[in-house]
């Protein structure tokens, strides 16, 4: 499948509102950074996926509306409703691996809603890496922020949580410093 290029948040929505799972990638072109995460997303996608990008230098209204700083940044959609944002440029395993969690749907409307977990790493990280396998042995989906891919990035997670060091875990807005198994484990209701 190929990227369909929008040009606006109201024609984004009109392409994605009956998909069940749907995705954006903003971006800047000519951006290494950009240029990269188009790289490797182009090597994992698979026709079942809805992929549009925007460039943010001629697309002003969507980057605002998600509340996105820096890009690139991947938007995962819901039947049109926003759902999760990974930012920056990853490898190609981890698009997949993204890909493959966020296809994961219930049928059942009374399940209790998972958390929102997003996990700031790197890739030479080897705590970090037992903190995904921990987090997907436990089917737990995630979003996987490289924060070695962008300065921003790292900036970021320093002003949420006063720590340079990774991992760091998001889980509805608390941070969970360090691969704090216990903590974790009782914030995302692991047994």
């Amino acid at each position: 499948m190929k990227f369909k290029e929008i040009a606006s948040n109201d024609e984004l929505i009109e392409n994605i509102k009956n998909i069940g799972k749907a995705y954006l990638l903003l971006f800047k072109k000519g951006s290494e950074t950009s240029d990269c995460a188009m790289k490797n997303l182009s090597q994992v996608m698979q026709d079942d996926f809805c992929v549009c990008t925007a460039d943010v230098s001629n697309v002003r209204d969507i980057h605002e509306k998600y509340g996105i700083k820096t890009v690139p940044a991947l938007l995962s959609f819901e039947k049109g409703i926003f759902q999760n944002v990974v930012k920056g440029c990853n490898n190609p395993d981890f698009y997949r691996s993204f890909f493959e969690n966020t296809a994961y749907q219930t049928d059942d409307e009374n399940a209790p809603r998972q958390k929102s977990v997003t996990v700031y790493s790197t890739p030479a990280c080897s705590w970090c890496n037992t903190l995904k396998t921990h987090l997907r042995k436990n089917n737990i989906r995630f979003s996987d922020v490289d924060i070695s891919a962008d300065p921003s990035l790292a900036e970021e997670l320093v002003r949420k949580s006063g720590q340079q060091g990774v991992p760091q875990t998001e889980i509805d807005g608390e941070i969970v410093v360090g691969f704090d198994k216990t903590r974790i484990n009782r914030l995302l209701g692991i047994n």
